[in-house]
């Protein structure tokens, strides 16, 4: 079969050509490879009996991400995590909130529970700034950068593995890198027909259902795959309900040579807002308290509209074809369109006409200039393009030149739908209507060149350009064009058969998003990223420790603000860095005890920041940048006394954080410890039902008041004391469940 020269086998630390008859140990070797080169969750590839077919699915749908995923063979710091590993915490929670548990990552979850609006830091940098491809297709949105998880409901159950790429990262397509790359293969197709039924409950009254099939292949070449589900949740905060529907499904071809994949997948999310978060003094009185849709009704008693929802349908579809000509050479071309539409919803109390461009009205003799009014916002968008890929494998050089070109087209409007009093509106009259448009155009170069059985020489470059055209009140009249320049290099040494070490460097550029431009003219940032590594493996321990130090240049961090959509706005600073020290390990204790710690140390400044207090500039010196712990610990032991039954007991620990940049006290999110408790046990049955997997998550075990996440803004006082200014802070919060606990069975046939 000519598609197994394109996988190089790697020993621990050399390589050797593949044939036919080593298949078997080559797939064992490959796996355990991903798991040495990233220190995955995986428990000891090495001592795990890998089936040929499994490892066959492996070899054929992970070149559909072979262009954007890497080895322990390149100078990049890494972790993967699989579906095995998803599994026994998989039971309707969000992706985020299962990788929470991974080096330098910090999760949260606006509805306290993980299902609805989730989001990841990783290195203290945010969602806009960590670039997410599926199966190498971009899926940050375009305008706002950020990942919205909420509109691919229950995808993690259609999810093959993931890779976490930490810093900078090798060229791929999407946005700029400024803080990790995570890279998602969706499911492998599948040798033999199957099916399966999946529900779970649990606190909140989240449940979650699903149901999978798949043809297996059909006449040695076809084979047919899908997916639907459905997640509801009422939320750990007052009326933070979620109803999701999400659908998967795959039509897959193969032969020798070819590879050919296109895939259809999406979702519908309908939840209760948010954003809003609480004061601190409702963190300790009333925790759960919402006020969105809060409003007085006529006789004064305090109401909450019903309807005040996020309603948005999200559909992909992707095309791949993977192509073998020779022993050396493969390519992958791929096209996509994502069609997104939907709006959120609000009461707005005694709002005012001119907000709107309405006029006032004279209602029985008296002038009336305000209204109590429902209102839509919408986002309609289209987002489309090609990637490419070349891949040329030998003995001592791997090459990939890719690239890719990407088209958003969106619409931003917002209507009236019902208002106390109408002026001169007519019904879904437009109060703004405005759009944008932005293309995105990049082409690499890759190569890792093996100079002799020791030394590995790795080079990436990368040009991106980008345009962007956009009008708004919020935005004002833009048109900005970008040409990036990405130069990356390194070198991998390998010791011995244990040890590994790399040094690598890598620029990197990244064009503001949207709401960067509510705040005047922002300016592309910078970065620099050094990486130094060593990784250690043997039979029983296994071992990653890293060094980075991120140099930056006009860093739009996060300011701690919302806008008036919840969305966190950004500001450049001057010069910046992230320096810091990751290590992360995988211990055979025993035959059954496995334990899995990571620990990462920071030190993240802003350079002599300068900040207007009290009517006067003030150099504040080198201050902390927001959101970004000094120290992120994890933590797992499994127990596992045969191949069915399986106990983990997981811990993270989030340092001390500031949601500002000035050290403010107010600014605060103190530090906390989450510990939950997971099992899984496996009825093997020999009948029409092949097996019933059960598993049982509880979270936060020890009930502990956490606080992954927040808001922190400032003003000027100019009233209190005619004459002065004083700059006045606040903070809002956004707390988590206390313990509770998901329930979960699923019947494979």
């Amino acid at each position: 079969m000519k598609l197994y020269s394109i996988i190089q086998k790697r020993a621990v630390f050399g390589s050797m050509r593949p044939t036919k008859d080593n298949y078997g140990n080559r797939i064992k070797t490959l796996v355990a490879t991903m798991v040495l080169g990233g220190l995955s969750l995986t428990m000891n590839a090495q001592e795990e009996p890998i089936d040929s077919l499994e490892g066959e699915k492996v070899v054929l749908d992970e070149v559909l991400v072979q262009s954007v995923r890497i080895t322990k063979d390149f100078p990049i710091t890494f972790s993967d995590l699989d579906k095995v590993e998803l599994a026994p915490r998989n039971l309707g929670q969000d992706i985020p909130i299962l990788m929470n548990f991974m080096p330098a990552v910090v999760t949260t979850s606006d509805a306290g529970a993980g299902v609805g609006y989730t989001s990841m830091r990783v290195r203290g940098s945010d969602a806009t700034r960590v670039n997410v491809t599926i199966n190498g297709i971009p899926y940050n949105d375009a305008e706002s950068h950020g990942t919205f998880w909420v509109n691919m409901p229950d995808f993690a159950s259609s999810t093959q593995s993931l890779q976490l790429q930490r810093g900078v990262g090798t060229s791929t397509n999407g946005a700029g890198a400024f803080g990790a790359s995570l890279n998602m293969l969706t499911d492998a197709f599948s040798e033999e027909a199957y099916a399966q039924i999946s529900s779970s409950i649990g606190s909140f009254n989240t449940l979650r259902n699903n149901v999978k099939f798949s043809t297996g292949l059909m006449n040695d070449y076809f084979e047919f795959s899908g997916r639907l589900s459905r997640v509801t949740s009422d939320g750990y905060v007052d009326r933070a309900a979620s109803e999701l529907d999400g659908y998967f499904l795959q039509g897959a071809y193969k032969d020798d040579n070819t590879l050919i994949k296109a895939l259809l997948f999406g979702g519908h999310e309908v939840t209760y807002q948010a954003w809003n978060g609480i004061t601190a003094d409702q963190l300790e009185d009333n925790r759960t308290y919402n006020s969105a849709g809060e409003y007085t009704d006529d006789n004064g008693d305090t109401q909450y509209y019903e309807n005040e929802v996020d309603n948005y349908k999200q559909d992909h579809f992707q095309l791949h074809w993977y192509e073998t000509w020779n022993s050396a050479w493969n390519t992958h071309l791929a096209v996509h369109y994502t069609r997104g539409r939907g709006f959120f919803e609000q009461f707005r109390e005694d709002d005012d006409f001119a907000t709107y461009g309405l006029e006032p009205i004279t209602v029985n003799g008296d002038l009336v200039e305000t209204t109590d009014l429902i209102r839509r916002r919408w986002l309609d968008n289209d987002f489309y393009g090609t990637v490419f890929s070349a891949t040329y494998n030998s003995d001592k050089l791997e090459l990939i030149m890719g690239g890719g070109y990407n088209e958003y087209k969106g619409d931003h409007f917002g209507e009236i739908i019902w208002a106390e009093y109408a002026s001169n509106s007519e019904y879904r009259d437009r109060y703004y209507d405005d759009n944008s448009t932005k293309t995105d155009f990049n082409v690499y170069t890759k190569a890792n060149y093996k100079l002799t059985d020791q030394w590995s020489l790795f080079g990436d470059v990368q040009y991106r350009g980008v345009t962007y055209q956009a009008n708004g009140d919020d935005t004002g009249l833009v048109d900005d064009s970008f040409n990036f320049f990405n130069p990356k290099a390194g070198v991998t040494f390998d010791l011995n058969r244990n040890n590994n070490f790399y040094l690598s460097y890598a620029r990197a550029n990244r064009e503001p998003n949207r709401n960067d431009y509510e705040s005047g003219s922002p300016k592309p940032e910078k970065l620099n990223d050094f990486e130094l590594g060593w990784r250690y493996v043997s039979p029983s321990f296994q071992l990653n420790t890293n060094v980075y130090y991120m140099r930056y240049k006009d860093q739009l961090v996060l300011t701690g603000e919302l806008n008036d959509v919840g969305a966190p706005l950004r500001s450049n600073v001057g010069d910046s860095y992230r320096l810091g020290l990751e290590i992360d390990a995988n211990v055979s204790l025993s035959k059954t005890f496995k334990w899995r710690p990571n620990i990462a140390l920071s030190d993240n400044k802003n350079l002599d920041f300068y900040f207007e207090r009290d009517g006067e500039l003030q150099n504040l010196g080198n201050t902390n940048i927001a959101y970004s712990p000094k120290l992120i610990a994890g933590n797992i032991i499994s127990y596992m006394p045969s191949t069915n039954f399986q106990v983990s007991l997981l811990s993270k620990f989030v340092g001390k954080q500031y949601m500002g940049n000035i050290d403010s006290e107010t600014s605060v999110l103190d530090s906390y410890t989450q510990t939950d408790f997971n099992i899984q046990y496996t009825i093997n049955m020999n009948s029409f039902i092949k097996s019933i997997e059960l598993s049982g998550l509880v979270n936060n075990i020890f009930d502990a008041d956490i606080v992954s996440n927040g808001y922190f803004y400032t003003f000027d006082d100019d009233y209190s004391n005619p004459g002065t200014i004083t700059t006045i802070e606040g903070a809002g919060y956004y707390p988590q469940a206390g313990i509770n606990f998901l329930l979960g069975a699923t019947v494979n046939f």
